[in-house]
């Protein structure tokens, strides 16, 4: 079985800039990591792996720094890598990002299933899976807790949905993204850091290497939504501190909640 992972390299801190003129974030030169439930998608795609064979390769979408993330879904155990890295897929909304990683996968050839997390912590859309399974019109299934079963032609899983738990069954080729409890993601291994990091190579595709080379279909151009306006939240560092007996503290802290009318 042919299996595709998507993942995204994420800011590893709070403490991220943001373009005032494009209104996104710069991620140049800020620490970065694997979006934490891209690493569940990846689990997955190796445990299914284990049971019916196949090979897993992983897709990701950004500047060149963005291999750091690659090179460690092959230290995870990922077969393949490759990396949709241009200038024109720059500043690219949920749609724009959607069809681009589309577009890559169809580059790829054809995959029976293609995991995707749940979201990434920099977005918190949960919209690109769903989007890029859309745009590939394959089924999709998304909030997989659980693998009830998995054969040579589908899968069926648990979504848990807001108020209620789902059992769906998918042939494929499909989609799924997946939640937080359905794995617990391994650590890379360090021998095959040593055996992979100067041989393993990571495929780079450009615009001009999609079927579709219309730049107006990506980044900025191809996002349906502008963001008119985003900031860093404002940090409070401002306390005060109350010293005494109990309650003379009490009283204070009462006396300010009444002051606020939460009392």
């Amino acid at each position: 079985m042919k299996t595709l992972v998507c993942i995204k390299q994420v800011p590893g801190t709070s403490n991220v800039e943001v373009d005032p003129e494009t209104g996104v974030l710069i991620r140049d030169g800020i620490e970065s990591k694997m979006n934490p439930y891209d690493l569940y998608a990846l689990e997955t795609a190796l445990r299914l792996r284990e049971d019916l064979g196949g090979t897993i390769t992983t897709l990701s979408m950004g500047p060149m720094q963005t291999k750091e993330v690659i090179y460690e879904s092959f230290y995870m155990g990922a077969d393949d890598g490759c990396l949709l890295s241009d200038r024109k897929f720059g500043g690219a909304d949920v749609v724009a990002t959607s069809y681009t990683l589309a577009q890559g996968a169809k580059k790829l050839g054809d995959f029976d299933l293609i995991i995707c997390g749940k979201q990434t912590t920099d977005g918190d859309t949960a919209q690109v899976g769903p989007e890029m399974a859309e745009f590939l019109s394959i089924p999709h299934v998304t909030n997989v807790g659980k693998i009830l079963q998995a054969d040579e032609k589908g899968l069926t899983v648990q979504m848990n949905m807001e108020d209620t738990v789902e059992i769906q069954h998918v042939p494929y080729p499909c989609l799924i993204t997946v939640d937080k409890d359905i794995y617990t993601p391994r650590l890379p291994s360090y021998k095959r850091k040593l055996d992979l990091e100067k041989t393993q190579e990571i495929k780079v595709l450009t615009l001009k290497d999609m079927y579709d080379t219309d730049e107006k279909n990506y980044g900025l151009n191809g996002s349906a939504t502008q963001v008119e306006r985003i900031f860093p939240p404002e940090s409070n560092v401002e306390k005060t501190t109350y010293e005494g007996a109990g309650k003379e503290v009490a009283k204070a802290l009462y006396g300010i909640l009444a002051e606020k009318k939460y009392v």
